[in-house]
């Protein structure tokens, strides 16, 4: 076998490059999900929390100590995904699945599916004490040693030896059988503790080797491995991108994202995947979360309307505890009950996935800022978004290039007219958003915000940002990583 892979996806194939991260949902939940919502709102992708058969327990984080290949998890059986897989697809949505490939798990005992395990034996893998690395020992902190990353043990879990051919062909198999069963590509976990070629000659194993590939390479400055050597694998997430915007929209200034992407010294936008917050930092506080109000609801909204990288958002459920698990097991009856945030489906965020696409391989055009915390820009003659972050209202008359008529400001569900020469005036609250584009004309029908959306109280012309369509507002406290995740 090769071990080159093709070249890395752009983004996820197709026109519509938006991926629901639906954490810890069910199989069940996000078939029903793909259908009434993320298929007529333009998501082109759900990405679904590991299947394979894992860890009992209730905590998050068993998803991530799998005992087997199995499809049996407390997520669903193989017959549940099979049919969510199939059911998303006929709704036009892609399933990406979170693959667990660089490790086993840190104790003994039954899995979800029945399997026995110990730290080094498998048998329904099956992996033997042969499989894994000789470093027995834990990964630390210390980063800055590339043996030490990639060979040794990450929070005690223990570590496959993916340099052997068995292992790799072991994975290849897992995910050959999740091909085979019409899934669209692969969010890879933790590739920083895997080398490059391993992976490389993986994916090169597979029925269809150019398959979207998406790998999770947390950045750290000074580290001994960088997340660009992934890039010939496959797209990579840019963490950086999460953690700047946390920093711009809660103590600088929106004008300072006039470049924001390789402008900042970011991974080029071709081959990048973004997103505002992800399971991992809506919990360790590096980023934004579903606590932090107007912030993570205008960063989503920028996010979507900015062209760099393909866009992941992320969709979870209220925490009090960094291990909290899954309410309900998985199971959701409905959004924004039983403690399901529901992100994907806030009217302003899901309103932004029609704009996204509809602008898609435009560029930036008509930038303007107010020199601090309110912007707005163009895609073309396609898109406008204008973004008030100040707390106050504001009022101006902002130049599009867009052609003269009516169009539905998707924030809010209400009309504006741009004038002959691409004009059009309006009043954003503060913390508030206006959203135009060629794909909804009017607000009535086809143009109002995305399918079931009520449009919340604000300003003048958009939604008020500040509070979110079936927020309960608990907040729950925030808690720091305690050593079962990868860092």
């Amino acid at each position: 076998m090769t071990a080159t892979a093709p070249a890395a996806q752009a983004a996820p194939p197709g026109a519509k490059d938006v991926t629901a991260v639906l954490f810890n949902w069910n199989f069940d939940s996000i078939a029903r999900e793909c259908t009434q919502r993320l298929g007529p709102a333009g998501y082109g992708y759900v990405q679904v929390s590991p299947p394979q058969e894992q860890i009992q327990g209730n905590q998050w984080w068993t998803n991530y100590q799998p005992v087997s290949y199995q499809i049996n998890s407390r997520l669903g059986n193989r017959a549940q995904f099979e049919n969510m897989v199939s059911t998303c697809r006929n709704a036009g949505v892609g399933v990406v699945v979170d693959a667990v490939i660089n490790h086993m798990t840190a104790g003994s005992g039954t899995g979800t599916g029945g399997s026995s395990y110990t730290k080094y034996d498998y048998p329904a893998a099956p992996y033997s004490d042969w499989d894994f690395h000789s470093c027995r020992r834990d990964i630390g902190d210390n980063y800055g040693d590339r043996y030490n990353v990639q060979n040794c043990e990450l929070v005690g879990l223990a570590d496959l030896d993916t340099g052997k051919d068995y292992v790799r062909g072991r994975i290849a198999d897992y995910l050959n059988d999740l091909l085979s069963l019409g899934v669209a590509g692969f969010r890879i976990d933790a590739v920083k503790h895997i080398p490059a070629a391993d992976l490389a000659n993986i994916r090169s194993r597979l029925s269809d080797p150019g398959v979207y590939w998406k790998q999770e390479a947390i950045f750290g400055a000074g580290e001994a491995i960088s997340p660009d050597e992934y890039r010939a694998t496959g797209d990579v997430q840019e963490f950086r991108y999460g953690r700047d915007l946390k920093r711009v929209f809660e103590n600088e200034s929106l004008a300072y994202l006039r470049n924001y992407g390789e402008g900042w010294g970011y991974m080029p936008s071709n081959g990048t995947a973004v997103f505002v917050d992800n399971h991992d930092t809506e919990r360790n506080g590096s980023t934004l979360n579903y606590n932090s109000g107007a912030n993570y609801t205008l960063a989503n909204v920028f996010m979507l309307a900015w062209p760099y990288g393909a866009p992941d958002v992320h969709s979870g459920y209220e925490f009090s505890n960094h291990d909290a698990g899954p309410p309900n097991n998985g199971n959701v009856n409905a959004c924004w009950q039983d403690g399901w945030k529901c992100q994907h489906a806030w009217p302003e965020i899901e309103s932004m996935v029609e704009f996204r696409n509809v602008s898609r391989g435009q560029a930036v055009t008509n930038w303007w800022d107010n020199g601090n915390d309110a912007i707005a820009f163009g895609r073309g003659s396609r898109a406008y978004v204008a973004i008030n972050h100040e707390s106050g209202s504001l009022t101006h008359t902002f130049q599009t290039s867009l052609a003269a008529g009516t169009y539905c400001d998707v924030q809010s569900g209400r009309s504006l007219t741009v004038d002959g020469s691409g004009r059009f005036t309006a009043t954003l609250g503060g913390n508030t958003a206006v959203a135009l584009h060629t794909g909804a004309r009017t607000c009535d029908g086809g143009g109002a915000p995305g399918p079931g959306a009520v449009p919340a109280a604000g300003a003048s012309f958009s939604v008020d940002a500040r509070t979110q369509r079936g927020e309960s507002g608990h907040v729950a406290g925030r808690a720091v990583l305690n050593g079962v995740r990868h860092i």
